[in-house]
């Protein structure tokens, strides 16, 4: 993986090709497609999940590191080391409750992979886990990749042949934005999300509850033992978690542990319009003065604290203790198919999904 990494010496306006990164277990070809900008960042996304497999971003004195957890292989992503590292998940992230649903009058039974209900989107055909085309571009000083795949009807027992498209687009800016867009014949349920473990440390750093983190979320949904949201919205204030003003990760986290969460595992509302990008949280290293800015569309962020990482090993020979990344997950609101004072997740025919997350870095 050494040579995936060097600095890149082609001209921005250069349009990304997919390179070799191996085959799947079935024997599928993998690609990588490698982003640069002027800034130095830079950004490897695989065709298997339509994955963020490294994102290099540089420190307050120029240093780069690499922010996101992962593998140096695709046998890596496969095996069961991988927690969804970076990857699109779906056709519906998080969780719906004892895996199932009913959908113009007919009940649809998915499998069960999170206790007793199902979580992102399936076993063996979710979206993190097929092989997804993908095509480079180059437009404007930037540089993207499109990565499209078509869900056929019944795939993990959802409904509706869904046609995907994700699209990464790395500027001049530290700005990596996140595009989806979905079409289907039948009525389906959709929530996409990114499902990157950040340690703006560095991947491999042992802990991430020396970052400050901010969300700009008044509510949050309170959830059942099964980590299934009641359907009460609720107010942060004086709850562990109300980031409203910055606090530092570890520092109320004990008032979670002991929950069926484990630590963070929570779904907060967003404030502001659901359907128009605006800010959802900034996370900080104090140490490198690495700070990532998220924006987005959606409604609702998952905020997770890596509470079930083992140790496994990862790039580099790097292992990855619990608790040593955090995600921060735009989505819609879990079990919202089965949650009707939730906003709806049903996509119909004729209609098109279309959500935008974005991750701005800066430092100092």
């Amino acid at each position: 993986m050494g040579t995936i990494l060097t600095s890149s010496t082609t001209a921005q306006a250069e349009v990304p090709v997919g390179q070799p990164f191996g085959k799947t277990a079935q024997g599928e070809p993998v690609e990588l497609f490698t982003l640069t900008n002027s800034s130095g960042m830079k950004v490897t996304l695989m065709t298997r999940g339509a994955t963020i497999v490294n994102l290099w971003v540089p420190d307050k004195t120029g240093k780069l590191a690499d922010v996101v957890l992962g593998f140096d292989d695709v046998a890596g992503y496969e095996s069961e080391r991988n927690q969804y590292f970076g990857t699109t998940t779906g056709r519906v992230c998080n969780r719906i409750a004892k895996g199932k649903f009913t959908l113009d009058g007919k009940q649809y039974t998915l499998a069960v992979n999170n206790d007793v209900n199902h979580l992102h989107g399936g076993t063996r055909r979710s979206l993190d886990k097929v092989v997804w085309k993908g095509k480079g571009f180059a437009a404007d000083g930037s540089q993207g990749v499109t990565f499209t795949y078509l869900s056929p009807d019944g795939e993990e027992g959802y409904p509706g042949n869904l046609s995907l498209t994700v699209t990464y687009t790395l500027s001049d800016r530290n700005e990596l934005s996140i595009a989806y867009s979905a079409k289907t014949d039948q009525a389906t349920p959709v929530n996409l999300t990114n499902h990157s473990y950040f340690n703006l440390g560095g991947e491999g750093a042992s802990t991430v509850l020396n970052h400050e983190l901010q969300i700009f979320a008044d509510k949050y949904t309170p959830m059942d033992d099964t980590m299934i949201p009641t359907g009460e919205i609720a107010d942060v204030a004086g709850t562990p978690l109300d980031f409203r003003t910055p606090h530092l990760i570890g520092e109320r986290i004990s008032e979670v542990g002991k929950t069926a969460a484990k630590g963070y595992d929570h779904n907060l509302i967003v404030n502001g319009a659901a359907g128009t990008l605006r800010p959802v949280a900034r996370l900080t290293d104090p140490q490198s003065g690495r700070t990532l800015e998220i924006s987005s569309t959606q409604p609702s962020v998952q905020f997770y604290t890596g509470n079930f990482l083992s140790g496994q090993e990862g790039k580099g020979g790097h292992h990855y203790p619990q608790r040593s990344a955090c995600c921060l997950e735009t989505q819609h609101n879990p079990d919202s198919v089965n949650q009707p004072g939730f906003p709806s997740i049903i996509l119909k025919p004729g209609e098109i999904y279309q959500q935008t997350c974005q991750y701005r870095f800066s430092a100092r």
